[in-house]
Order: structure tokens, then C-alpha cells, then sequence
């Protein structure tokens, strides 16, 4: 089945920007006392959204958070995220370059875990909105990633935004993490792994393809989807 639209993931796949989240959620937490490691957050929470992150790093720790207290540390992590990106270049090497050369060939979209916010601030920053017929972020689906909402969401914007009704199977989803390939497999979509956060062998049988890095996606290597 030919592709007719991709749907990105944005941090570690667009946005090299997962260092600047660790850091943000460690600064934040050691504010409440509570430690965060770098292979943790990793391992653990890198597939969450802020809200999911926060309240399973509290879970974790038996550390229950109320909901207005859980809303406090999203406010102050986005805050601390935005301070980080204006002194850091977050894209990906070659990642503009993807997104332009893929945009001429189909409707694209991004379905993240981040607050649509920080989305939009790097992809007008970068030139890049111009290419997206849709953002879903995290404020915008029930429910996160492992959960299938951001791709469907995402594929239910691009057939409004192409006029025409896309079956998932014609949408190829680029994921860097499990809990992402989970989500867009879940919708119905096609998966290619970038291999930006985790190794290459460690997706083996989790997506359709793998690809050690953005300069794989090209005309023709949609062309074998078709």
C-alpha cells in the first residue's frame, strides 16, 4: 500500500532535544527533593509526557502527587525547557533537510509527547511550521503514547487537511523509542525507527524498518511500502 502522508515523532527524532528534557526534569524534581539519573529517565520515562513522567517518577518512589501539585512541575519544566532551548541548537543533523525533501512528496504531521507549545516555538524558530499540515501534542490527545490517540489523532488532522480520508496503512509513522513504534502500530500506521536514542538492533522486530539516521528518508525508500 502506497504511503500518502508520515507522521514524525518530534523529540529524538526531529529535535535532539531529549538531553534538554532530562535536565529539565532532574532540575525541577531536585527542587522536591527527588533524585532523577540520566540512564533512568531513559529506561523509564523518556516514552511519557510531561504529566505521565512526573506522576510516575512520584508513583516510583511512593510519592503521590495531588493534581494541582502535579500541574505546578509540568508549568516549571516547561518554563525551564524554554530558558534551555534559546541557548541550544536542538535539531538533528539533517533533519531540516528530511523534512523538506519529504514534504514534497507527501502531507506530513508530527504526534509527540510534548506540550505543543515547545513544538511549534523550534518548528517556527527552525523554518519548519510551513511544512506541517498538522501538530498533535500532548495536551491534544486522552491519552499519551504507548496509547494509539497521537496517531490517530494525527491521521484523522491530515485527512482533513488533504481532503480526502486516509487509511492508517497508507501513513508511515518515524519513531526513535518503543513506546512511540507501540503508539503508531496500535493506530494502524507503518513504522520506521530512527536509531537517534536507542541502537538499531534493538528494533528488531518492532518496526517495519530501521535507519540509523535521518538521510535514509528519501522517495525512494517509501517506495518500499508500496
Amino acid at each position: 500500500m502506497t504511503i500518502r502522508a508520515i507522521v514524525f515523532d518530534f523529540d529524538g527524532v526531529i529535535a535532539n532535544s531529549e538531553p534538554l528534557h532530562f535536565r529539565a526534569y532532574r532540575d525541577v524534581l531536585a527542587h522536591s527533593g527527588v533524585m532523577l539519573d540520566e540512564p533512568d529517565y531513559y529506561e523509564r520515562y523518556l516514552g511519557y509526557d510531561d504529566l505521565g513522567a512526573f506522576r510516575q517518577i512520584g508513583l516510583d518512589r511512593s510519592i503521590v502527587w495531588s493534581a494541582r501539585e502535579l500541574a505546578e512541575l509540568v508549568r516549571q519544566k516547561a518554563t525551564l525547557m524554554e530558558e534551555l532551548e534559546r541557548s541550544h541548537s536542538v535539531l538533528f543533523a539533517g533533519a531540516a533537510d528530511a523534512v523538506q525533501r519529504l514534504s514534497s512528496a507527501c502531507p506530513l504531521a508530527i504526534a509527540s509527547g510534548a506540550l505543543r507549545g515547545e513544538i511549534e516555538r523550534v518548528l517556527q524558530r527552525e523554518d519548519l511550521a510551513r511544512y506541517f499540515a498538522a501538530v498533535v501534542g500532548a495536551e491534544d490527545t486522552p491519552a499519551s503514547k504507548p496509547a494509539p490517540d497521537p496517531y490517530i489523532r494525527a491521521v484523522e488532522l491530515l485527512s482533513r487537511a488533504t481532503g480526502t480520508v486516509l487509511n492508517p496503512r497508507e501513513c508511515l509513522a518515524i519513531e526513535d523509542s518503543h513506546w512511540g513504534l507501540q503508539s503508531a502500530r496500535s493506530a494502524g500506521l507503518r513504522t520506521v525507527a530512527v536509531a537517534h536514542t536507542y541502537a538499531a538492533n534493538s528494533f528488531a522486530g518492532a518496526a517495519d524498518e530501521v535507519l540509523s539516521d535521518l538521510s535514509g528518508l528519501t522517495r525512494e525508500f517509501l517506495g518500499r511500502f508500496a
